[in-house]
Order: structure tokens, then sequence, then C-alpha cells
């Protein structure tokens, strides 16, 4: 077994402390860094489905226009 001094075990439990330490805080930067790449992916997410659902409406507006000239086509045709 090994032998220590007083301040050798002081220092050995220092550097346990700080690798400790450094641990927990890198696991910490990683689960915040995680959190914020997950809101960015709900926040782009809704952002396109927004844009979908704006898109959604527009095509069915144009559609409604186009149905509503063909519609106003076959009529002066058929009154012609």
């Amino acid at each position: 077994m090994l032998n220590l001094n007083h301040t050798e075990e002081i220092l050995a439990i220092l550097i346990a402390v700080a690798i400790i330490l450094g641990f927990v805080f890198s696991t910490y930067k990683e689960i915040q860094n995680t959190i914020a790449e997950e809101k960015a992916k709900d926040r782009e997410k809704k952002e396109t489905e927004a844009k979908v659902k704006t898109l959604i409406k527009y095509l069915d507006a144009k559609t409604e226009l186009i149905d509503t000239v063909n519609e106003a086509h076959k009529k002066f045709k058929k009154n012609k």
C-alpha cells in the first residue's frame, strides 16, 4: 500500500474533487446544450407548421378563385 504524507493526501483529495467537479460541469453544459437544441428544433417545427398552414390556406383560396373563374367562363359560354 502507498504511504502518503498529510500534504500528499490533501493534494490527492483536491485533485479528485477537481475531477469530479469538472465531470459535473461538463455534464451540466451538455444537458444545457441538448435542451437548447431541442427547443430550437421545436421552434423550427412550429414555424414550419405555421408556414404550411399559410400555404394550405393560400392554395385553398387559389383553388376557389380558379373554380369561380371556371364557373363564370362556363356561364358565359352557355349564354353566348
